[in-house]
């Protein structure tokens, strides 16, 4: 049975008439009632009662209506899925991630992922989170790399790492000669913070509000880029990603002090529009992804 009769029948059934139906499909209301009388001649049995203004579908027609939905939709999803296939060595993936996951945990994964896949180009942006989840849900972005992720109904949500968090201070800061603090040392530290907006804010204040730590916030900043700097200048201390402070560490221009009160960790995750059609090359990368950074979380619990 040829895809666009049933097109045509599944319109009339939602429209209910065959004027708006041939209009939509640019063809006359005779040629609509002939594709009608096929399928009724195809299958023995009235699909549409004429007699109803406007018209409906016998029960018969419901049937074949369901079933065609269903046949159709499997059709699309098949034909997305083949010009997904066809894509050339030249495919591209594009991906959003927040500053800190984007510049200094991702590499290490496209760099692995270009051994497998060495003609695709994965395409980084570093944006903030409410960008990132915007341009997911548009379609923009193949695949978004986010702190504290959301649960949406729309989106696949993947964990990625769990990351350790630390204080993060300048060298000449008193606390700087500690290996290890307690969190209520930060009582009435002047503290460099994330905006309000950023779910990495919304995290830190939580944990500091669980050991009833109240920080006084001197500068409040929307990426991580500018915290670690305000914090290199001793403007204050600051809650941060252990992962994403090891180059100022190791040029000595941040110390990174772990808690002794427990491991505090930054959640992570991918997030994919649900339906999206990813080329095979981006099914591996997601896969890559969390195949990794459970195998960098096994690592780190042993």
């Amino acid at each position: 049975m040829h895809f666009e009769m049933l097109k045509v029948f599944c319109d009339l059934a939602e429209l209910r008439s065959f004027s708006r139906t041939a209009e939509k499909h640019l063809l006359s209301q005779s040629a609509v009632s002939q594709q009608l009388a096929q399928l009724e001649l195809n299958h023995k049995c009235q699909l549409v009662n004429r007699k109803k203004r406007p018209i409906e579908l016998t029960k018969e027609g419901e049937l074949l209506y369901q079933a065609s939905k269903d046949i159709l939709d499997r059709y699309e999803q098949l034909r997305n899925e083949l010009s997904t296939a066809k894509r050339t060595s030249s495919s591209r993936i594009n991906v959003a991630a927040i500053f800190s996951i984007g510049m200094h945990t991702l590499p290490d994964y496209v760099k692995k992922f270009m051994v497998s896949y060495p003609d695709v180009h994965v395409h980084i942006e570093y944006l903030s989170a409410t960008k990132i989840y915007e341009l997911v849900l548009a379609g923009d972005v193949d695949i978004g790399l986010v702190a504290v992720p959301k649960r949406d109904k729309r989106l696949e949500v993947y964990d990625f790492e769990d990351e350790l968090l630390v204080l993060g201070c300048s060298p000449a800061h008193p606390l700087a000669h500690e290996s290890k603090i307690d969190i209520h040392r930060l009582q009435f530290e002047r503290f460099i913070a994330f905006e309000k907006d950023v779910p990495t804010r919304a995290w830190t204040d939580g944990i500091l509000e669980r050991y009833n730590v109240v920080v006084r916030p001197v500068m409040e900043f929307d990426n991580i880029e500018t915290v670690k700097r305000a914090v290199e200048l001793n403007s204050g201390v600051s809650i941060l990603p252990r992962s994403s402070i090891l180059q100022e560490v190791g040029a000595g221009t941040i110390k990174a002090i772990s808690f002794s009160n427990e491991n505090f960790i930054r959640p992570t995750g991918m997030i994919v529009r649900k339906g999206r059609m990813l080329s095979q090359a981006g099914r591996y990368l997601i896969e890559l992804l969390r195949k990794k950074s459970k195998e960098r979380i096994s690592d780190t619990t042993q």
